[in-house]
């Protein structure tokens, strides 16, 4: 594919380190912020083609993943290519976007950041267990506006057909593009994981297609080099959906293509498998390759990115919420509740803002409880017969007629939105996220909560001198 000269430097790139890296949360802090916050020796490099992420240091005593910020939710851990994805998605404030094969979390997390509360996103895993680590990741971002569902993709087009401005596929691949950072998938690969991949790709973008509102967006993606999945893939959905064009992202970056090491689609790779249609081959120039020896530094593993176009007028935000299909009713996922007195004499007590008010505005959502537990809900959509972790931002728990704040509410807060919070040093932090017990001013009492540089970590209930830990056991430090 690459020819002699050029495939010996594509080898000799998997001698070197993958570049490890991180993204700011930009629902809380900028890089720059960050950078300017976390130990000097992680020599933070920005990656050029995502305002929030950066590379850091790969010697053995840096590891971000083990920072109490982490926990915090300052930054994502998340391979430099896979930021180009969402980067490239066009995710704006007040969109409806669903993320269609989201776990872990890294491109839902990074397509929350850019839609900054407003708007609704559905982030989507087939998986149960990888579901589940989606889930507590948007729950550590402190992500207001966003769903997650357990669900396949068939299933999510027959409930939400024409409703998403925009809708992220990140497909299951073979995984050519990871060799280097994780090992483990080099003998998971066969060409005849390539052709399955292939078929099932294809139908994971039929079912995106039907999701997509006329004029709204479809983005395609894999970590993977082969033709099959990739070019030939985007050639034969263009086939299937003449609805959809290729939008010319080479044509967009202009000089920065070269700047960031980026590539065109090789429309000759699918000429070799059999594509003809002159049209389509030209579409697929529209899209990017990235190859770990071509990118610029500070580099990135292989990933390919297609963004597209559905045809027709878009809908307006507002038309579109008057006229969607999907009516507000009671069902299985929950039941509506405005009441719910507990929590909202916990927010009369504990908060300084108008904190419902504020979410309802920025996402329209309404208060509902499942069992005991208590959430935001963005927009007026139902969730009844989908596979739901997560409806929306988590609240708190009802125990016994008192109410109990959640972790995710505690990272969904600011300082200034609390009327009692205590400034850790970071040996508190640590302790306070081992499960400890940290002492505190007798004056203090009440819910509490625990910053670190100004940022929330968690709750911690006040009393007699004592900030007794509500820190999430299941998270807790050993």
């Amino acid at each position: 594919m690459l020819g002699e000269e050029e495939f010996g430097c594509f080898l000799s790139s998997y001698a070197s380190d993958n570049r490890k890296a991180l993204r700011a949360n930009l629902l809380k802090l900028s890089r720059e912020e960050l950078k300017a916050m976390v130990p000097g020796e992680w020599d933070l490099i920005p990656v050029p083609w995502e305002e929030s992420g950066a590379c850091y240091a790969t010697a053995e005593d840096v590891r971000p993943g083990k920072h109490p910020y982490h926990e915090m939710g300052l930054y994502y851990m998340q391979e430099p290519s896979a930021m180009a994805v969402a980067a490239f998605s066009g995710a704006a404030r007040g969109e409806r976007i669903l993320d269609l094969c989201a776990a872990p979390g890294g491109k839902s997390t990074q397509l929350a950041a850019a839609m900054q509360g407003k708007g609704i996103l559905i982030s989507n895993e087939i998986h149960p267990a990888r579901a589940k680590i989606l889930s507590q990741n948007i729950e550590r971002i402190g992500a207001r506006n966003v769903i997650v569902t357990n669900e396949t993709p068939q299933h999510l087009a027959e409930r939400f057909p024409g409703y998403f401005d925009r809708v992220v596929v990140d497909a299951p691949c073979s995984g050519e593009g990871m060799f280097r950072k994780e090992e483990q998938a080099i003998p998971m690969w066969s060409p005849e994981n390539v052709t399955s991949c292939a078929l099932r790709q294809q139908e994971i973008l039929d079912a995106a297609a039907r999701m997509v509102c006329p004029g709204g967006t479809l983005v395609y993606s894999t970590c993977t080099f082969a033709p099959e999945e990739d070019e030939a893939g985007i050639g034969a959905f263009l086939k299937k959906h003449p609805d959809f064009s290729v939008d010319d992202l080479p044509g967009e970056l202009g000089d920065k293509m070269e700047q960031f090491g980026f590539c065109r689609g090789n429309r000759e790779w699918v000429k070799m498998l059999g594509e003809e249609d002159e049209e389509i081959l030209r579409e697929i120039e529209g899209s990017l390759r990235l190859w770990p020896h071509r990118l610029k530094k500070p580099g990135g593993e292989g990933h390919f990115l297609c963004r597209m176009k559905r045809a027709g007028i878009h809908p307006h935000p507002a038309e579109a919420a008057e006229t969607s299909t999907l009516k507000k009713k009671k069902g299985k996922a929950g039941k509506t509740d405005n009441t719910a007195a507990e929590y909202l004499e916990f927010e009369k007590a504990a908060l300084t803002v108008p904190f419902l008010e504020q979410c309802s505005e920025d996402t329209r959502g309404k208060l509902i409880r499942f069992g005991e537990e208590i959430y935001l809900e963005p927009e007026g959509l139902s969730l009844a017969g989908l596979k739901v972790l997560r409806p929306g931002l988590h609240l708190g728990t009802l125990r016994k007629n008192r109410f109990e704040p959640s972790h995710a509410l505690a990272l969904a807060l600011k300082a200034g939105d609390v009327r009692s919070s205590y400034a850790c040093t970071e040996p508190e932090m640590q302790a306070y996220q081992r499960g400890d017990s940290i002492p505190c001013e007798r004056e203090l009492a009440g819910w509490t909560l625990m910053l670190l540089d100004g940022f929330p970590a968690g709750w911690a209930k006040a009393a007699g001198g004592m900030l007794k830990n509500h820190y999430p056991r299941g998270l807790r430090k050993n």
